[in-house]
């Protein structure tokens, strides 16, 4: 009998040290407490080397965007969260981009100038909150598993808001480019005519193991803690679908972009992505340039290739003035 109370007490001890440091997971990989609002004298800029010669002219992005006409709305996710996006409009019945920002972001950070190069394009912007950040209820990001869902909401909201002849382009960011990938693979309206992702990962299972190997994790032996943290405490599973899942079914025409010096999300997840995919693509990937930066490095580029890719499938689009 005491052999018995001796091991159960080992098991007990088990499980509970399994659970801690899967919890302990769970607050470092998904935890996100939200990100309020920023004051009218805060500008939100990205840290890092990398990011501070381009300050400057995000900062510059930012206040334009604070001037332009905008418009709140608000929709709620399939588990009951409150989400927030904000419109600008440059021509009723333009094609509208519904963007979507990155892992611990916000869109009026991680898609600073994003508004001016939709416009320089013609197009309406609906610029969305992720889960967790600024306008968005949510503490839990979970790497696109519930944000495409609220992707697929938004775009959900967009045909009954602008009309049912509106065109939708579905753009990311890093996560958020992640998102609407996820999104793409599903059953979508004829409205969205395209898809723009930038720096995306190609799974939530390998962008983690990922940066926990460059933190220098075991990342065999960890994983599964983050995953069970996913399952327990944030309440989705981390593998239950992944952007490169979602190119096997994706009917769409896609545009890549990522950065070939990108040490965060790597361009070979873009290629990846790009080999897989069975709709009409092109992927573009830019020396030099950094996560997230691929715009900033090579506008010349980025501007070119959205046009012809547009043009060529379909999607009028037209360089109506550059914004750098």
């Amino acid at each position: 009998m005491k052999t018995f109370y001796i091991l159960l007490g080992i098991a007990v001890s088990l499980v509970l040290l399994t659970l801690l440091i899967a919890y302990i997971c769970f607050r470092i990989v998904f935890y996100a407490p939200r990100k309020n609002q920023p004051s009218p004298d805060e500008i939100p800029l990205p840290a890092g080397e990398i990011y501070e010669p381009y300050h400057p002219l995000m900062t510059k992005w930012i206040l334009e965007a604070r001037s332009f006409p905008q418009k709140d709305y608000y929709i709620t996710s399939h588990d009951g969260l409150t989400l927030h996006a904000k419109y600008f409009e440059l021509t009723p019945g333009a094609v509208t981009e519904i963007m979507f920002h990155g892992y611990r972001g916000s869109a009026e950070r991680d898609l600073s100038g994003g508004i001016q190069r939709c416009f320089a394009l013609g197009r309406n912007v609906l610029l969305v909150d992720q889960r967790t950040s600024c306008g968005s209820d949510g503490s839990v990001i979970s790497f696109g598993i519930n944000e495409h869902r609220d992707c697929l909401a938004w775009i959900d909201f967009a045909v009954k808001t602008f009309g049912p002849d509106v065109k939708l382009v579905l753009t990311g960011i890093s996560m958020g480019a992640s998102t609407v990938l996820m999104a793409a693979g599903k059953p979508l309206p004829k409205n969205v005519v395209g898809v723009l992702s930038d720096c995306g990962f190609s799974s939530p299972k390998k962008i983690i193991k990922k940066c926990a190997k460059d933190m220098h994790y075991p990342t065999d032996l960890i994983y599964p803690f983050i995953k069970l943290a996913a399952k327990m405490f944030g309440h989705f599973d981390l593998e239950e679908y992944s952007p490169l899942e979602a190119m096997k079914t994706c009917k769409l025409p896609i545009i890549f972009f990522h950065g070939e010096d990108d040490d965060y999300v790597p361009c070979d997840m873009s290629r990846e992505m790009y080999e897989i995919c069975t709709s009409p693509k092109r992927l573009v990937t830019i020396p030099g340039a950094g996560h997230g930066l691929v715009y900033l490095v090579d506008n010349q580029t980025y501007f070119r290739s959205v046009v012809e890719f547009f043009s060529e499938n379909g999607v009028e689009t037209k360089l109506f003035n550059k914004t750098l």
